[in-house]
This record gives structure tokens, C-alpha cells and sequence, in this order.
């Protein structure tokens, strides 16, 4: 009976209606703990630089600075998030990210592809890419620490065969992915782009929209809701964030990122599939309990294969958008992507051992990872120092995750 309730809904990663100690609001926190931990560091860090930096590190043109400087960091993260909750790594992505990049300048320099196919080619790439890791751990059974090894000596050392120099001169438009942002077909209000201000008034009630209705379903379906003060505060903090993101871009030199908006709907993409799809529940029960999800019928080859797949995918996205961003491909692009990935999924509360995690909250690590390289730059604090500060807290992040859960038993 254990098995296909795990199938149903994850019992590890609890839904946003669930609760703990029949409804009370300090039982549902409690379980809730490291999740409202992650955002509290975040909202405390980032409000640390702001007085270190003298208000430097909340100007809106910074802002989007860190959203464009990450965006990869947040792409690759949705992908390892999945990955580090079915069981298993991707030490790979960074040198995928450097081939794929640099066989899309290439596509686009030297072999006169458009800008645009040279894009959707690459990202067919990437998955190909992940097909050929996912073939071997799914299929023949390697682990993937060690298929993923291999693949990052592997597709490095293709990125430099093909790349060897730099490939540069790339079309502006293609740039402006990485680097520009939406026209400002609306003109302004007051100070404010329009365009930026539609968007975050859309967001902000898709939010409240899509939060009510979540919640109306469960009661129809005489489903477990959060206590009620839990799920107000989530909507006000919710919204406040989402107006106060709008607001500094509204009020930034350029306006709504473009490449925001393609990390928003991957985000809401993959939130989705992951929490309203048979194969997120899958992927979920996989991490949570393999044997009892093998004997309740679920394919493992094949979730398995198409995770790494999906991973090559984003990989793609990730090798356009750094590309774009550099206006250039180098074959030593994507040092280090895939442990900046694995440290925003840890912080983000994915657990180690897997079967617990949330897009959403990787993207909450991603985005302390962010801030931390933003203000310790502002601040001029050297690169090694830098490198410190970030383990530290990924050490105590995955620290305070397993000391939480040994309380809980």
C-alpha cells in the first residue's frame, strides 16, 4: 500500500498544501523549517550588502546585472535540482555548456547558419548530448558520477578541438538575449518602463490567482491545507517580492531583462511538471524510495534516460545564453557551472540523498549564491575570499539540513 501512495503525491516533498500537526501554524513551520530558513538568509544577506555597499547593491541597473550574470546559473540549476532528487549527479554541465556554445558561434560565424535556427540547433545538441549520458547510466547501468566524469573531460576537450580561439563578432540581436531587454513598446509611467510594469502586475496576480485556486482545489478535494496565517504570509511576501523586483527594473536605464522572462517560464515550466505531472511524481519516488518505485511500476531506465536528456536540454539553453552574454564562445567557458549548480540546488534545500526538492527553492539558492558574488564584488573582496565565503555556506546549508532532519525523527 506504501508504494502506490508515494506514486500518488511524494510523501518527502510535500505540496504547498500540506500541513503537519494537525494544521497548527508552528507544527507546519516546523516542517517547513529549512525552506523559510533559505528565504530568511537570502532577504538577510542581501539586506547586509545593502548597508555594507552604502546602497549600491539594490540600484536598480545592479539588480539587473545580477539577473543577467546568473541567468545560466538558474537555467542549469532547474535540471541538476531534478537530477539531485531522482539520486544522482551532473558533473558534466559545465563543459557541455562550452561545446554547445562554441558550436553555436561556429554555426553562426563560419558556417552561415541564422541566428535564430543556430539557437533551436544547439539546444537539439545539448539534448543530444544528454542522451548519450543518459543512454549509459540508464541503459547500461554506469553510475552517473562516473558517465558524468567522463563527460566533462569528454566535452571539454572537444570544445577546445572545435574552438580552439576565440569565435567572435556575433550578431548583436543574438546578444541582446543575454544582455538586452524588452522594447519599451508602452512608453513610461511616471519614471517607470510600462512594459516592466505590465509584466510584474501580470505576475503578481497569476501568483494570487494561482495560489487561491491551488488552494480551493485541495478543500474541494478534502486535501490537507496549510494553516491559513502560512498561507497568507507566503501570498503577501510572495507579491511584495514580485512588486519590489518590478519596481527597481521598472526604474533601471533598460527595462525588463529578456533573459528574466526566459528563466521565468522555465521556472514556471518546471514547476509544474514536477508537482502536477505523473513523471515529476515519478522522478520523486525514485529519490524518495527506488525499490518500492521499480515494484509500483515505474520505468527507471526510462525516467532516468529522458532526466538526462532534459539536462542537455538546459545545458543548451545555458551554453546560448553565456554565449550571447560573452558576445563570444571560448573553449574555457562554464569553469566550474556544474558546482555552482549542484551548491544553489543544496542551498536551495534539495536533499542530499535525494527525493526531496523544489525548482523553486534552487532558485532561492541560486539567487543567494548571486548575491553573494554581486556584494562581495561591490565590496572588492578578492576572488579566493570569495571562493571561502561561498563554501561556507553551502557547508552550512547541507549542514543544517541534515541536523534539522535528525530533530525531526
Amino acid at each position: 500500500m506504501s508504494a502506490p501512495t508515494t506514486l500518488d503525491k511524494p510523501a518527502a516533498t510535500p505540496e504547498p498544501g500540506d500541513k503537519t500537526e494537525g494544521g497548527s501554524l508552528a507544527g507546519y513551520l516546523g516542517g517547513n523549517l529549512k525552506q523559510y530558513v533559505m528565504v530568511a538568509a537570502l532577504i538577510v544577506i542581501t539586506l547586509y550588502f545593502q548597508f555594507e555597499t552604502d546602497g549600491l547593491m539594490l540600484l536598480p541597473n545592479n539588480v539587473v546585472s545580477l539577473i543577467q550574470q546568473n541567468a545560466y546559473v538558474f537555467v542549469l540549476t532547474i535540471g541538476m535540482v531534478m537530477i539531485i532528487v531522482a539520486g544522482h549527479i551532473d558533473l558534466s554541465v559545465g563543459s557541455v555548456v562550452a561545446f554547445v556554445g562554441g558550436i553555436c558561434a561556429l554555426m553562426i560565424m563560419e558556417w552561415s547558419i541564422a541566428w535564430p535556427l543556430a539557437i533551436v540547433l544547439s539546444i537539439v545538441l545539448g539534448g543530444v548530448v544528454g542522451a548519450w549520458q543518459g543512454f549509459w547510466i540508464a541503459y547500461v547501468g554506469i553510475p552517473a558520477f562516473i558517465v558524468t566524469l567522463g563527460g566533462m573531460l569528454l566535452f571539454r576537450g572537444l570544445a577546445i578541438y572545435y574552438v580552439g580561439t576565440t569565435v567572435g563578432g556575433l550578431p548583436s540581436d543574438f546578444n541582446a538575449l543575454a544582455n538586452g531587454a524588452l522594447p519599451n513598446w508602452l512608453g513610461f509611467i511616471g519614471n517607470l518602463d510600462a512594459v516592466t510594469v505590465v509584466i510584474g502586475a501580470i505576475a503578481g496576480a497569476g501568483l494570487l490567482i494561482s495560489q487561491i485556486g491551488t488552494r480551493r482545489e485541495l478543500v474541494r478535494n478534502d486535501l490537507r491545507t496549510e494553516p491559513f496565517a502560512a498561507f497568507v504570509g507566503k501570498l503577501v511576501v510572495g507579491i511584495a517580492a514580485v512588486g519590489y523586483l518590478t519596481w527597481l527594473l521598472a526604474n533601471s536605464s533598460s527595462g525588463m531583462p529578456i533573459v528574466l522572462i526566459i528563466v521565468g517560464v522555465l521556472v514556471l515550466l518546471y514547476s509544474f511538471v514536477m508537482n502536477n505531472t505523473i513523471f515529476g511524481r515519478h522522478v520523486y519516488a525514485m529519490g524518495g524510495n527506488l525499490p518500492a518505485a521499480m515494484l509500483s511500476g515505474v520505468k527507471t531506465k526510462r525516467v532516468n534516460f529522458l532526466l538526462f536528456v532534459n539536462m542537455g536540454l538546459l545545458a543548451g539553453v545555458a551554453a546560448v545564453i553565456t554565449t550571447a552574454r560573452a558576445g563570444s564562445a571560448v573553449a574555457s567557458a562554464g569553469q566550474n557551472y556544474e558546482l555552482d549548480a549542484i551548491a544553489a540546488a543544496f542551498i536551495g534545500g534539495t536533499a542530499v540523498n535525494g527525493g526531496v526538492g523544489k525548482v523553486t527553492g534552487a532558485i532561492i539558492g541560486a539567487l543567494v549564491m548571486g548575491v553573494l558574488n554581486m556584494g562581495l564584488s561591490i565590496m572588492s573582496v578578492k576572488p579566493e575570499w570569495q571562493m571561502v565565503w561561498k563554501g561556507l555556506v553551502l557547508i552550512a546549508a547541507v549542514a543544517f539540513d541534515i541536523v534539522n532532519k535528525r530533530r525531526s525523527k
